[in-house]
């Protein structure tokens, strides 16, 4: 899914549904990362070198890059409904 370019990232791609969280991929358009909030043992990685990946839980919104929402409002087998919006 594409997010505003002010995210900081590329289009995020949903890589993984677990029963406790996502997993989501995505490349970064800016000059840096920033990721707060993640339940559920959320975690950050490089994903080929110019990229990010991250593992977030159900449960309170993360905020990315001080600019971007970002919440797993729930997990139901293979399908997970996220919410995106603006931070704040």
């Amino acid at each position: 899914m594409n997010v505003p370019p002010d995210y900081g990232l590329g289009p995020i791609e949903v890589t993984a549904i677990t029963e406790d969280g996502v997993e989501l991929a995505a490349p970064l358009t800016g000059s840096g990362f920033g990721v707060a909030g993640c339940s559920g043992g959320g975690g950050v990685s490089t994903a080929g070198g110019s990229g990010i990946g991250l593992r977030c839980g159900v449960g309170p919104p993360a905020t990315i890059n001080d600019v971007m929402s970002l919440e797993v409002v729930e997990v139901d087998g293979a399908s997970a409904v996220l919410r995106i919006e603006p931070a704040g």
